[in-house]
């Protein structure tokens, strides 16, 4: 497997992310036990969070590489989409389900699969699909009006496979 080389550096504290995935074409890809799922054209983020060993770095930077034998949902998706961006806290509270539950609010979002990495929670879902790729400063804004005590929430934007500081066309 491939390395993935984390920058802006991404540390290996705990914390929640967001992925911001990009499908560019339909297909059909397996979803372990959740069965055959039908990628399209769009949007997709996944949240989580990374509060054991390795904490955020060792996450993320395993979603950023095909895994050989998937483990999560999230890792049979990964076959059919690219990470166009990460967005991440080092927040000391597990904050994955009101990262979900403010996405699952944003317009133009819709629930793909229910269930989908949510098998150990409440949460109706932690995939949302979106037809344009939400907005970080959206995002943000409906973070300090639920939270205000919520770590800064960063992003790293990747092109080709690589991060950059700025997001690309």
């Amino acid at each position: 497997m491939t390395s993935v080389p984390l920058f802006p550096p991404i540390s290996s504290q705990p914390g929640t992310y967001a992925l911001i995935l990009r499908a560019s074409r339909g297909r059909v890809v397996q979803i372990g036990r959740l069965g055959l799922f039908t990628i399209r054209p769009g949007s997709y983020v996944y949240v989580g969070t990374a509060f054991g060993p390795g904490g955020l770095r060792g996450r993320v930077s395993h979603h950023l590489r095909l895994a050989s034998r998937p483990h999560w949902h999230v890792d049979y998706l990964r076959r059919g989409l690219e990470v166009s961006e990460v967005w991440y806290s080092h927040d000391p509270h597990r904050r994955e389900h009101l990262w979900a539950a403010l996405l699952r609010e944003t317009a133009g979002c819709s629930v793909p699969v229910r269930g989908f990495g949510a098998s150990d929670c409440r949460c109706e879902c932690h995939l949302f699909f979106f037809d344009s790729p939400p907005s970080i400063d959206g995002f943000r804004r409906c973070l300090r009006r639920t939270v205000r005590n919520h770590s800064p929430v960063r992003v790293a934007y990747l092109h080709r496979g690589k991060f950059s500081r700025k997001r690309k066309a």
